[in-house]
């Protein structure tokens, strides 16, 4: 027995854009401009969230790797990460950092969504950040071929209009021209 799709699920329709009047037209390309300019405000918006991500993967690896080398004995030689208490600005926003000192080198605080850190290891707070990198590099790569499909229907709906548009202008014009 097969399964009855609700109506907001039914397979799309294939309508012949040459049958549609002109403002009916002019509606769709409207509408596709809408959804193209929405979806690649969003698609900047993940590669922004990206570059933080890698930021972060940058800050985590290099604050608190940066330190003092020591060296025990003639071949062993330990990098220890910056000394507790170290100064550090220490981000609000994306724009306000407040002066802070360095707590402690075991562990950072994530920031894992709508507010919440969690605390982890540095290199698991680097994993945490990779993961998220690809996740939205996937995304992105999804997005991408969605802007590609609007932005050839754009197109497609844009060559219609200007045949139907140069149409009417050839009928107005042998009109006019007719009866004189």
């Amino acid at each position: 027995m097969a399964a009855n799709l609700p109506k907001g699920q039914a397979q799309p329709q294939t309508i012949d854009l040459g049958s549609l009047p002109l403002q009916q037209l002019n509606q769709v390309k409207n509408q596709l401009t809408q959804e193209l300019q929405h979806l690649t405000t969003s698609f900047q918006q993940l590669k922004t969230a990206q570059a933080k991500f890698r930021d972060c993967i940058t800050s985590v690896r290099d604050g608190l790797s940066r330190g003092e080398e020591w060296t025990r004995g003639q071949m062993e030689t330990l990098t220890l990460g910056p000394p507790i208490g170290t100064p550090i600005l220490v981000p609000l926003t994306p724009s306000l950092y407040v002066p802070g000192q360095l707590a402690s080198t075991e562990t950072v605080l994530v920031d894992i969504g709508t507010g919440f850190y969690g605390e982890k290891t540095p290199p698991a707070a680097q994993d945490f950040y990779r993961r998220k990198v690809e996740e939205l590099t996937k995304n992105l790569g999804d997005l991408e071929k969605i802007v590609q499909g609007k932005q050839q229907n754009l197109g497609v709906v844009e060559d219609v209009l200007r045949r139907k548009v140069m149409e009417e202008n050839s009928r107005a014009g042998a009109s006019d021209g007719g009866g004189g």
